[in-house]
């Protein structure tokens, strides 16, 4: 009998008792991300699908599944949850989508320290080690469904990085196990800079397998929402929390007028025409930063403490960081987004240039954060009021003329998203010795498109 002719076939055949997924709705669900928070990325990536999509379970079927695509030369494309936003999960090739999301075991926690595979739910991993006294040092607000790998493969920081800064900061992520992308795979550990070498690069460079992560010591914190009736009370309230070395917090997030509007869950907690903050403190750190509140002329609208938030299923992080851009869609869905950072020092009346700037039709969002040198500081995940591409290409210019950096959010190419436009060697050489063959979420390294794999 004859072997079937499609690779995909051959897969299937070779490798039945795999969890594959068949339905082709699922699959093309699958083969997405929310990368229609960007109309550009809409638009470009409507059609792109995979041609299967199979969860593995164990080390063992994947480097099966891998070996196989090999031979095949079939493109996998890593997904965890699909929660990021720039098409980092589409597979542009088609070829099998690899869901990590079965691949979820805890493994360890212990001296400041947390493993686990790469497709556990964050939630997951912290519901294992909070009662060891310890919690992920950031997190994204989509922690509920997003994996290890995710926040690892596509993520950049977020709640809790007012501490310790973005994820490729030195000593949050710590090792990781990958496997190479062969006939023959490999199994290769990664310490210290080496395991960023696959950061932020969506699956192109890497295979990962396990996460080992810096932990931060758990808190009990309390969740307030501090309200303000001028934009500079409350950039200047937030930067001042963010400032103050004894505050003990986690999350502190501006919300310029008109965004609270948006928010139609907490509407009874933001009044008409108002600026607010969003503020995570450990509670021992609470009457210190009520008092900046005052100090400031806000008004605290809404608290919870730990246990309070606990026993509610809800947090105000999901308000914050891109779940923002998500409870706008809500209400408009001609809302896009960009992703800036401004300089240490400079950033306050840098903000208050940019709204003076372009105040109505790009609505300010800042989450304040410790850069890579540890220096205080706020990245934007503004909202824009889109109307055409073209337009949104000139705001962005505006920001760089002013010295902001933007990380374009509207690209499906690794070096576009990144303000310097290129790639370090050591991520290179980290693709060469990971996937030879070019088959990891081809399309996505323009550096990678001048050596495609063979048959790809």
């Amino acid at each position: 009998m004859n072997a079937p002719a499609h690779p995909i076939e051959q897969l299937h055949a070779a490798l039945p008792d795999l969890d594959w997924v068949t339905d082709e709705g699922r699959i093309a669900r699958l083969s997405q991300d929310f990368s229609w928070f960007s109309p550009v990325l809409k638009r470009q990536l409507a059609d792109k699908r995979a041609d299967a999509v199979v969860r593995p379970r164990s080390e063992d079927e994947i480097r099966r599944l891998i070996s196989l695509c090999a031979k095949l030369r079939v493109p996998v494309t890593l997904r965890g949850s699909g929660t990021g936003n720039y098409g980092q999960v589409v597979p542009l090739h088609g070829g099998v989508v690899l869901d990590m999301s079965g691949y979820n075991s805890f493994l360890w926690a212990r001296n400041g320290a947390g493993r686990a595979q790469a497709g556990m739910r964050l939630s997951d991993f912290e519901k294992a080690t909070r009662p060891l006294g310890m919690e992920l040092r950031c997190v994204p607000s989509t922690f509920r469904s997003a994996t290890l790998g995710g926040l690892y493969g596509g993520g950049f920081g977020g709640v809790g990085s007012i501490n310790y800064g973005p994820l490729a900061a030195p000593g949050n992520v710590l090792g990781l196990k990958a496997m190479t992308f062969e006939e023959e795979p490999q199994i290769i550990e990664l310490r210290g800079p080496e395991a960023l070498a696959m950061h932020h690069m969506w699956g192109s460079n890497g295979l990962v397998l396990e996460l080992e992560m810096g932990m931060a010591p758990v808190h009990d914190w309390s969740e307030h929402i501090a309200t303000f009736t001028t934009f500079d009370e409350a950039l200047e309230f937030g930067d001042a929390v963010a400032r103050a070395p004894g505050i003990v917090k986690k999350e502190i997030c501006l919300l310029a007028q008109p965004i609270p509007d948006y928010m139609k869950q907490l509407a009874d907690y933001l009044p008409a025409g108002c600026h607010a903050v969003i503020v995570l403190v450990a509670s021992s750190s609470e009457a210190a930063m009520l008092e900046l509140v005052a100090q400031y002329g806000g008004t605290v609208t809404y608290r919870k403490t730990a246990e309070e938030v606990a026993a509610s299923n809800r947090t105000l992080v999901e308000f914050t960081w891109n779940h923002t851009t998500l409870n706008a869609l809500k209400v408009d869905k001609s809302i896009t987004y960009l992703q800036s950072a401004f300089i240490p020092g400079q950033h306050v009346e840098q903000v208050k240039r940019m709204e003076k700037l372009l105040g109505g039709e790009v609505l300010m969002h800042c989450e304040y954060i410790r850069g890579m040198d540890g220096l205080v500081t706020c990245t934007a995940l503004q909202l824009v009021r889109f109307s055409t591409e073209e337009r949104l290409q000139e705001i962005m210019k505006i920001y760089r003329d002013n010295d902001v950096r933007i990380n374009d959010p509207h690209v499906f190419i690794v070096e576009d998203g990144k303000a310097g436009g290129s790639l370090s060697q050591a991520v290179l050489d980290t693709k060469h010795r990971f996937d030879p063959l070019g088959l990891l979420n081809p399309g996505k390294v323009r550096a990678w498109l001048k050596q495609p794999a063979e048959n790809v």
